[in-house]
């Protein structure tokens, strides 16, 4: 599958290694520029990109950069992208810590996904926003193994919710639908399910257990 992630940091960075070594082509971009990433490039075999090709005839685009630079995305974004593209959303909304203050998030109430979608004018999937990077190289199990960790994947279109699925069991997770991008809040940081290293059991039970009200240490 052709796959292209858009920020090489942690999550980023991660995603394309255990994905170029499951055999994907993968195009990989950051703020920096291609030049910037040649080393992640020799250590998996990705290809280095700018962030307006980095979607070019892919099935599935990985947005993985702060919720900030998000309105700085290239217009056009996702012109180049399969028909049925799978876009999905790992960000969170750290207001205090790095993001400043949102308006669209803390005035008109949108989830952290559904201000990401508008911004870049196309439907997210909303997942691995809570899990650990290192978990991503370090976590992964085969189906069936009772140690497996689940993560929580939320959004509106259920075709490409499907494919995103399946992507993550390929990784060695499973997944629990957590409904669509206005339920995402359920998932956002200082929820139950935030960094919950645990199965569907626990992980179903956790995104039950969230709360709507958000805290003033993550209001700007």
């Amino acid at each position: 599958m052709k796959i292209g992630i858009i920020g090489a940091g942690n999550i980023g960075g991660n995603l394309t290694r255990r994905l170029t070594a499951l055999g994907h082509d993968v195009s990989v971009a950051n703020s920096r520029g291609p030049e910037t990433l040649k080393e992640l490039a020799e250590e998996t075999g990705a290809t280095p990109v700018r962030a307006e090709e980095a979607a070019r005839g892919a099935e599935v685009v990985v947005v993985t950069v702060p919720l900030k630079a998000v309105p700085d995305l290239p217009s056009g974004l996702l012109d180049g992208a399969a028909q049925d593209v799978a876009v999905i959303d790992t960000g969170n909304y750290y207001p205090r810590q790095r993001d400043g203050r949102i308006a669209g998030i803390e005035d008109d109430g949108l989830t952290e996904s559904r201000w990401t979608e508008r911004q870049i004018g196309h439907a997210v999937i909303k997942a691995f926003n809570g899990t650990y990077a290192q978990d991503i190289l370090d976590r992964h199990r085969p189906a069936g193994d009772p140690g497996r960790m689940a993560l929580p994947v939320a959004g509106d279109d259920e075709a490409a919710k499907r494919k995103v699925r399946a992507l993550i069991d390929e990784l060695g997770f499973d997944t629990v639908d957590a409904g669509g991008i206005d339920d995402s809040w359920r998932q956002q940081p200082d929820t139950p399910v935030y960094g919950l290293r645990g199965g569907t059991e626990a992980v179903t039970e956790a995104l039950a257990g969230a709360s709507p009200e958000r805290k003033p240490e993550f209001r700007g």
